[in-house]
């Protein structure tokens, strides 16, 4: 049998809660031409798929999206054999089926991965799709120079961590923001950035004020609501945004409102400073920028130049729980869920 959460309803509003998934099992799939059955090890949780579920890409009765890193089991695809490790799409569910005819981005990327370059858990955090969108926004779009002051929002979280060592490899001048004391902690001593400060401080605005006595010349967007409105004074002439998320907007009632408000607050600044702002859709980079992305990213992290820290939660039975968590930014580094065992750990 074939264990799954699947989207129960389309989520009414707000953020999610127990009622908008419901667990499964079902038959063992089995897989049909140009077709592979995979064994799901790690699932990846992300903000984004909260906004596929509110907005109809995902249908009730669909098994959760989710990018993983799994198992070939069985394979009817020349150049895949049994015992193949890959990044893939198998969605909330213990099992599932990669190739031709199967939907979302499960047959657009699968990746076999080579476990003594990196270990596979990182292959849906710093050197998979999160890294790439770490590095997409701020390497491709904001293109840093060093001596810059970058702040980067929501930096303990997996894609703000990846950032923040990138802009620091460029020679910038980082700024962090994150919650809880010993996130403020972590990104200081283990990531090296030069300040960070808690957005939960009553005196944030000005800290981070003092933090940036030159002004922001790069913002790497995680959050919005304060945290945003604190950066916008900061801004410098020629100053770039990417905005990768507004995760404090995620349980509004319209996020596509939300944007547009963020846009509205931002205009006057924007115009006055010259500041570019840019929409962060990493899919947009994986063609022309993944490979140059992989290379790059994998010395980095040989060389201790990018540590990571993940988040792991044991078992498929707590995906809802860990993706409420992650939200709430009760997560601490890449949010992951051990769905099966690892067989290279």
């Amino acid at each position: 049998m074939n264990t799954q959460w699947r989207l129960a309803r389309t989520p009414p509003g707000g953020w999610p809660v127990d009622d908008d998934f419901e667990r499964v099992e079902t038959d063992m799939p089995d897989p049909g031409p140009g077709q592979m059955l995979t064994r799901t090890i790690y699932l990846s949780m992300d903000p984004y798929q909260w906004n596929r579920r509110r907005n109809g890409t995902e249908a009730p009765g669909e098994v959760c999206h989710g990018r993983t890193v799994s198992e070939v089991i069985e394979s009817r695809i020349e150049a895949y054999a049994p015992g193949d490790l890959i990044f893939n799409t198998n969605g909330w569910q213990a099992y599932g089926l990669t190739g031709e005819g199967i939907s979302d981005f499960t047959y657009m990327f699968p990746r076999k991965l080579d476990p003594a370059a990196a270990p596979i858990s990182t292959a849906i955090g710093v050197m998979g799709m999160l890294g790439l969108t770490a590095y997409s926004g701020l390497i491709v779009q904001c293109a840093p120079k060093a001596g810059e002051t970058v702040v980067v929002s929501a930096a303990s979280g997996g894609v703000g961590q990846v950032a923040c060592q990138l802009a620091r490899i460029a020679g910038c001048r980082v700024v962090g923001i994150a919650s809880k004391l010993e996130k403020v902690d972590f990104l200081l001593d283990a990531l090296g950035v030069d300040a960070c400060v808690s957005h939960k401080s009553p005196d944030f605005a000005d800290e981070l004020a003092a933090a940036c006595p030159d002004g922001c010349d790069v913002y790497y967007e995680n959050v919005g609501g304060k945290v945003y409105e604190a950066v916008l004074p900061l801004l410098n002439k020629n100053a770039r945004i990417t905005v990768c998320g507004m995760i404090s907007q995620y349980g509004a009632d319209s996020f596509e409102a939300a944007r547009k408000a963020w846009g509205d607050l931002g205009a006057p600044t924007f115009a006055r400073q010259d500041v570019t702002v840019q929409d962060l859709r990493v899919g947009n980079y994986v063609a022309d920028y993944q490979d140059q992305f992989l290379a790059e990213m994998g010395e980095h992290v040989r060389a201790g130049r990018v540590i990571y820290k993940e988040d792991r939660w044991d078992g498929l039975a707590k995906a809802p729980e860990a993706f409420q968590a992650m939200l709430r930014g009760d997560n601490f580094g890449k949010t992951i869920v051990v769905v099966g065992d690892d067989p290279t750990a």
